[in-house]
């Protein structure tokens, strides 16, 4: 395969070049202006298009997701005896390695791209400008929910200070881009646009659509904490515009010879395995996608083996804690199908646990109940993963069982006491609603880690072990520190974002949608 160039750029200094490509697949290394934007040629547009598709989901995947909100998330545990983030470590090179990853591969195409298509640029296009607002949203919505404020609007502008914004700015930002990209789409309906150089959707405008006002319910529930009117008047009407509904809206990334799936590239080097939350949750519910989300342990064939975050390095070397004695992923996402299993994005199942959420705080999320929501959500994510078996998905959206306790030596107890079965109050209801959520996003840990600092559910684990002396073993790391790469080229940059984020720069600041 092609190896791509990492050029590690002081956020000053991304800009975008031209980028010129023999053939839509293929992403050839920038060469970057450091000092002013470099307009594309119409010919470029589509493939530069691509690009910061595949790269914002590739750029340094295993030090941003893997190491980070995979762990946090408690989707998997670290095995890796020297790998230190499973207990709250903030391992700082590798930060700065993901933060780089993102501004300096990820950002230039698509600022190329907008920058081309805009009102008045050089290949001016609305609909492409639209398409390339919303899936900038897609590339910076994690990465604010990492740091909180973050380099946004001033990116590329040539300075020599990039301020950063404010997250309550960003997602703000966030909102009226996807209400506005949503609308522009509107008026070519019906029709394709930029073909295979979109390797999400393949220029299908009528399922931009859909995901735009999904994501856009998505950041309204995220804020509805703290903006609670501005929240139930942006979800309202983000569902009333059509969101995803079928998984055959479902959003993947395309996998092809030279844009592989990163999670299974990553599952050669054998850094972790299932967790405990997951174990005690998926056998609990004797969830039918067990086997689909994990492989049996190691020479057995129904033997599903989790382990507890935050193991230490001389746990971490007992046996039992062995990447052999647990479970790894599915065949899948094993290395012999990186360039077959597509990256998942956004499901449907997800607008409908948003849904049953706003419907369960008294929200207009169209026709049907929470528990209605809730129930087409579950058949929705079984639905994804090839369980269309009704009575087997009826008998899980009915079962009364609970998540397990663990044979394990630290003797684990249960992760929750709640079943699947639509529980008669409120507060059992919204746990339920979102441990289910939190099982559908599998294995889209950004989104799960923050919906859990959001939510507190499901209720995961403590970590056994923390070294984080801001973040005690039973706390929650609620953001990632600023890197030192920005430190050393963008200090009054950084200081800027640190102003604005209403706390320490460590890891047990709240976000701004996270404030208690």
């Amino acid at each position: 395969m092609k190896r791509f160039k990492k050029l590690i750029i002081p956020v000053v200094l991304v800009m975008v070049a031209v980028l010129s490509y023999s053939c839509t697949d293929r992403f050839d290394d920038l060469n970057t202006d450091k000092t002013k934007l470099t307009s594309l040629d119409a010919a470029g547009i589509g493939n530069a298009y691509a690009a910061a598709q595949y790269r914002s989901i590739s750029a340094s995947w295993q030090i941003y997701q893997s190491l980070f909100a995979d762990l946090q998330a408690q989707y998997f545990a670290n095995v890796a005896i020297n790998f230190p983030s499973d207990r709250n470590q903030m391992v700082g090179n590798w930060l700065n390695g993901a933060w780089n990853g993102f501004y300096s591969n990820a950002v230039p195409p698509l600022l190329g791209v907008l920058d081309g298509t805009k009102p008045g640029g050089p290949n001016e296009n609305p609909a492409i400008y639209a398409m390339a607002n919303i899936w900038k949203v897609q590339m910076f919505l994690p990465r604010t929910d990492y740091w909180g404020p973050i380099p946004y609007s001033q990116v590329g502008n040539g300075a020599k200070v990039v301020e950063y914004d404010s997250q309550e700015a960003i997602y703000k930002d966030f909102l009226a881009i996807l209400k506005k990209s949503a609308a522009d789409l509107q008026a070519v309906k019906g029709t394709n646009v930029l073909g295979s150089n979109d390797q999400v959707y393949g220029g299908n405008v009528d399922k931009w659509i859909l995901f735009a006002n999904t994501m856009r319910l998505r950041i309204a529930m995220r804020m509805s904490k703290v903006e609670p009117a501005l929240a139930k008047t942006e979800a309202e009407s983000a569902v009333a515009g059509g969101v995803l509904s079928t998984n055959a809206d479902d959003a993947f990334l395309k996998v092809t010879t030279n844009s592989l799936n990163p999670m299974a590239q990553t599952t050669a080097w054998n850094e972790f395995r299932m967790s405990a939350a997951m174990e005690s949750v998926l056998k609990g519910y004797n969830d039918p996608r067990m086997s689909q989300y994990f492989a049996p342990v190691a020479g057995t064939t129904d033997k599903f083996k989790g382990l507890r975050n935050g193991y230490s390095q001389a746990e971490l070397g007992l046996p039992e804690n062995a990447a052999s004695a647990n479970s790894n992923v599915s065949a899948r996402f094993l290395p012999d199908n990186m360039f077959t299993t597509p990256f998942g994005i956004m499901y449907a199942s997800e607008a409908y646990f948003l849904r049953a959420e706003g419907a369960l705080k008294g929200w207009n999320m169209g026709t049907g109940t929470a528990k209605e929501f809730y129930e087409t959500g579950i058949t929705t994510a079984m639905r994804q993963w090839g369980i269309t078996d009704a009575a087997a998905v009826s008998a899980y959206i009915n079962g009364t069982t609970t998540p397990i306790a663990l044979s394990d030596g630290v003797r684990t107890p249960p992760l929750s006491d709640i079943p699947v079965r639509w529980a008669s109050t409120p507060d059992k209801q919204l746990e339920q609603i979102l441990t289910q959520k939190w099982l559908s996003l599998y294995p889209n840990a950004l989104e799960a880690w923050a919906e859990y600092r959001r939510t507190g559910f499901p209720k995961l684990y403590p970590r056994i072990n923390s070294e984080n002396p801001d973040v005690p073993a039973n706390g929650v790391v609620r953001r990632t520190p600023y890197v030192l790469g920005e430190q050393n080229t963008n200090k009054k940059g950084v200081e800027s974002g640190v102003s604005k984020l209403g706390g320490a720069d460590n890891a047990a600041t709240r976000l701004w949608w996270d404030k208690q």
